[in-house]
């Protein structure tokens, strides 16, 4: 049975990930975002207590 034979899957496999790793993650890490997200302010919002009316 020949797809039992891991000789020329194993060969694709490799080659397929040789590809994938030297073409497609380089492309994806060098991607920019157009905007930056801003820094958040760390200052809370002064609240007041709710006093219940009954």
């Amino acid at each position: 049975m020949p797809q039992l034979d891991p000789s020329p899957w194993f060969a694709l496999l490799v080659f397929s990930w040789l590809v994938f790793t030297t073409i497609a993650i380089p492309k994806t890490l060098n991607h920019e975002f157009p905007n930056e997200p801003a820094p958040q302010t760390t200052q809370t919002d002064k609240t007041t207590h709710w006093t219940w009316s009954w």
